[in-house]
This record gives C-alpha cells, structure tokens and sequence, in this order.
C-alpha cells in the first residue's frame, strides 16, 4: 500500500468550532500530521459541544500551549519551522499580536504555506467584523434565495459558508499553494473569506440576473421551484420524494412511467401549460405513499429520489456500498473520508485527542527533554 497522499505533510491548526478542523480534518484523513494547537484553558469550543467535537477532530494530536507567553510563542515558532502549513481562524490582527504571522514564520520557514480564513477577509471594510454563517450566507445574497415561494428565507441545517466557503474553499487554496512550494520553494499566504467564496459559488443567480434583468424571486428560479420537473413532493403519508429530471430526456422517462404521456409537451409550453402539470403531478404525488412511488419509479431512471432523513441515509446501501459510514471508538457513527484515490484507504487512526494530549510527545519531537518538558508545564506554557 503506498503512503497517503499527503503523508510528510506537518499542519499547525490554530482554529477552532467547525470551518477549520474541518478543513483540517481533510488534511488528516489524506495522511497529513494535525497538530491541534489550543490554549491552555478551554482549548477548542467544540470540546464542550459533545458529538461534535469527536466529529471533526479524528486523526489529529493536540498540543496545549499558552501563546501569550514567549517562552509559548518560542515554542510554537520553532514547531511552524518544520511545518508545512498553518492554519489560522481568528480576526483579522490577532496573530500579528500574538507575533505568529505569517511575516514572522515566512523568515524562518520559506516554504511554509499560511492560511488564514475568516468571515470577511483580512482586508476592506468588514474585515473586523464578527460572524457566522448565516450572516456570511445573508451578505452573500445566498439565504435570500432558500426557501418555497411566497415563504419566508430558511436556514439550512448545512452550513453552507462554513464547509463550502470556508473549509473547502481553504483545502483547495492550501493544496494549491503546496503544490507550488514544493515546484518554487517558496510558499503562500492564503486569505480566504468565508463570505466571498460563497458568494463565488452563487451561480445559478447571477446567471439568471444576467439573463432575465433579476434574479427570480424565492422559490421560483430554475432550480428552486420555477420548473414542475425539478422540484420537491410531498406523499399521502407525509413523507417527500424529489423530481428532478430537468433534462427533457428524463422528463419523458418519468411521463411514461406515470402513464402521463400528455404531460410530455409542458417541457417546451408556457407558464399556464406548467403550472398546470405542476397542479397534476402534485395531486398524483400526493395520492400514494413514499414507498409506493419508491418501488414505482426508482428503476426509472428519470432522476427520481425519496427524501431521506439522516437516519435512514446512514442505513442506505449505497452508502454502505462506499464505505461511507464507519463506527468511531465510542461507538458512534461517523462519516468516513469522502474522496476515493487508488490505492488508498480510509483510516480512523485516531479518535479525537483529549485536550493537550501530545503535548509532551511533540515537544519530545522538537528536542526538548524530560525536565524541560516539565519545567514548561510547572510555568503553565503547555
């Protein structure tokens, strides 16, 4: 079996809550050695959130070090010399406080790549500002286009700019600028705002602005209620199936299935001819349960779907057919790595490190002895 992909690779993980052991939980789960690096009080928030925290944190060590004092920072610094990146999630300024900064790590250590992820930036006229997804989600016009027509906005239970504008967003600019340290020697300072790399991926909207002179208002645009063949149902039992066979191809496929060939020409009729099918296919819906038009239209293949609660998502075979569900050491289950390399295989190495764990087996690492080790944790630097 070959290494992992990023096996070799040391990241210093300063952040906390959810964007970035997140990302930094990709970086584990792809070989690389995580080194939580938490206060020496309350260390990561999450460690109080249950669950959670043993969610986002596997396969990484922690060490407990108090940043304020220099013999802390001294310490930390000499551990970013033979790392490869840093990972930072406070305001804007704190580590250039805290003299840990990428301007105070780069002298040292050319090839270090710093990633520093925030809600608005490390520049313009938020960039102090504190935040959380949904306001990065309202700034970036995005929670204004969820929800059904004539409803209100809805928060998703997905947190969209954390996980899609924050820890992916950061996964791809670090393995990018690692790639290029490694060519050049010389790495990169990654700034990502959590709020433009979500309002990056608002699309569908601005196409349909672009296209129409606006966008269309919630719950009616192309992909969020305005097409009847894209939509959600609900069943005689409460329960929902998705209908999303936008291309006329599946649309036709699931006309046929339904005995509803007349609904066929709607796809190139007006507004009248689809709402009205729409009207039809949701009375039909309606009139049988789930399971009924489970075991009627799955085999289809028309781009037909239950919707499925979590639990019964982590019960699907499909799922268990990718190995994607994995039973952690407490017993819980937890979702595996989600990405497929040949020749790789996922591992839970480690459950989530107690709060200071390592602390002394990486110092141990970096040269210090025994009695140094101890002499630091007498003074409250680790």
């Amino acid at each position: 079996m070959r290494h992992k992909p990023l096996a070799g690779i040391r990241v210093l993980d300063l952040t906390r809550l959810l964007p970035g052991p997140m990302c930094s939980l990709h970086l584990a789960d792809m070989g690389a050695d995580v080194i939580k690096v938490e206060d020496t009080g309350q260390g990561d928030y999450a460690r109080g959130m249950g669950s959670f925290y043993g969610s986002v944190n596997r396969n990484k060590r922690s060490l407990a070090v108090d940043l304020k004092q220099a013999a802390g920072r001294e310490l930390f610094l000499c551990l970013a010399d033979s790392a490869d990146v840093v990972i930072e999630g406070f305001r804007p300024g704190a580590v250039d406080r805290l003299h840990i900064a990428y301007d105070d790590i780069q002298p040292r250590n050319p090839k270090i790549v710093y990633c520093a992820m925030s809600g608005y930036g490390q520049t313009g006229p938020f960039r102090d500002r504190a935040g959380h997804d949904l306001n990065y989600l309202s700034y970036a016009g995005v929670i204004d286009q969820i929800g059904v027509r004539g409803g209100p906005p809805v928060i998703p239970n997905i947190q969209m700019a954390d996980l899609l504008g924050g820890s992916l967003s950061a996964v791809m600019g670090i393995l990018a600028a690692l790639i290029d340290a490694q060519r050049s020697g010389h790495g990169r300072y990654v700034d990502v705002a959590m709020s433009d790399c979500t309002l990056a991926h608002a699309v569908i909207p601005l196409s349909a602005r672009h296209q129409y002179g606006a966008v269309a208002p919630r719950g009616e645009d192309m992909l969020s209620g305005g097409l009847p063949w894209y939509g959600i149902y609900e069943t005689a039992d409460g329960r929902y199936v998705a209908v999303a066979s936008l291309e006329e191809k599946f649309w036709r496929r699931l006309c046929t299935a339904l005995d509803r060939e007349h609904w066929i020409g709607a796809y190139h009729g007006d507004a009248t001819q689809r709402e009205q099918v729409r009207s039809e296919l949701r009375d039909l819906l309606k009139s049988q349960t789930q399971a009924h038009w489970v075991a009627r239209l799955e085999a289809a293949d028309c781009c037909f779907s239950p919707v499925l609660t979590l639990d019964e998502a982590l019960d699907h075979p499909q799922f268990a057919a990718r190995d994607m569900i994995h039973t952690s050491a407490d017993g819980l289950p937890r979702f595996a790595f989600p990405i497929r390399f040949s020749e790789f295989s996922f591992e839970a190495r480690a459950p989530a490190p107690a709060h200071g764990e390592h602390s002394a087996q990486i110092l141990g690492e970096l040269g210090y002895s025994s009695e140094e080790i101890t002499a630091l944790r007498s003074d409250g630097v680790i």
